[in-house]
């Protein structure tokens, strides 16, 4: 069954006044994601990873993988777009704050895509809007889509590729097309339309009881 943005934010809303709160689901959803990576790409080891991370949670998420991939081993930048201050959600800064503390990854903040000159990466994570998207894709959120989409890399959107409507399945003008899409606790209303864009479509549960859906769905 697919479930569109609103009704997730409500399953969400009711796991998390249940008791099993956001910053769970968080690290649930990203370390869904990394075990699902590492399966496509086997031994991460020798692997450069680059994150983009917004500053919403799908960029929380994309934080949360980045920590688990450097566990496994993997060579890890991740670019934050915008100011660690500007931060929207508690869990995203609770994120940032444990990696800032940890010596073995590379981040960058501000946006500025110059420091990824003359860089080499194999896998790009895409955690730069997700569901949140709305209206027309500013800065620097359109430069890092089309940094994205120039790689021939592999890339690996977080919970749906930025630039999608999860809803619909419109692509917005600037959308990164993805190779492997992993969503969370239910398959958007949108990716099917949008398959095209999100590659292989992995669905992962994050622990959210099955009561949360009760009177949503």
């Amino acid at each position: 069954m697919c479930i569109t943005v609103k009704q997730m934010m409500q399953i969400e809303e009711n796991g998390h006044q249940m008791g099993f709160l956001r910053k769970f689901m968080m690290e649930n959803a990203g370390a869904a994601a990394a075990k699902r990576l590492v399966e496509k790409f086997g031994d991460v080891k020798s692997k450069k990873v680059l994150v983009f991370a917004g500053l919403g949670n799908n960029g929380g998420d994309g934080l949360v993988i980045a920590r688990h991939l450097l566990g496994c081993g993997a060579s890890v930048t991740v670019l934050l777009l915008g100011e660690p201050d500007n931060i929207r959600s508690e869990e995203c800064s609770w994120n940032w704050n444990l990696l800032e503390k940890m010596k073995s990854v590379k981040l960058l903040t501000g946006g500025n895509l110059e420091h990824l000159n003359n860089l080499e990466f194999d896998i790009i994570i895409d955690g730069i809007l997700g569901t949140g998207i709305s209206g027309e894709i500013r800065e620097p959120h359109a430069s890092a889509i089309s940094f994205i989409n120039e790689s021939t890399k592999n890339t690996v959107a977080v919970d749906v590729p930025s630039g999608l409507n999860p809803d619909t399945g419109e692509a917005n003008k600037m959308c990164v097309n993805a190779n492997m899409t992993v969503t969370f606790h239910r398959m958007k209303i949108g990716m099917q339309k949008g398959k095209d864009m999100c590659g292989e479509i992995f669905v992962e549960k994050i622990g959210i009881p099955p009561e949360a859906e009760i009177g949503v769905l």
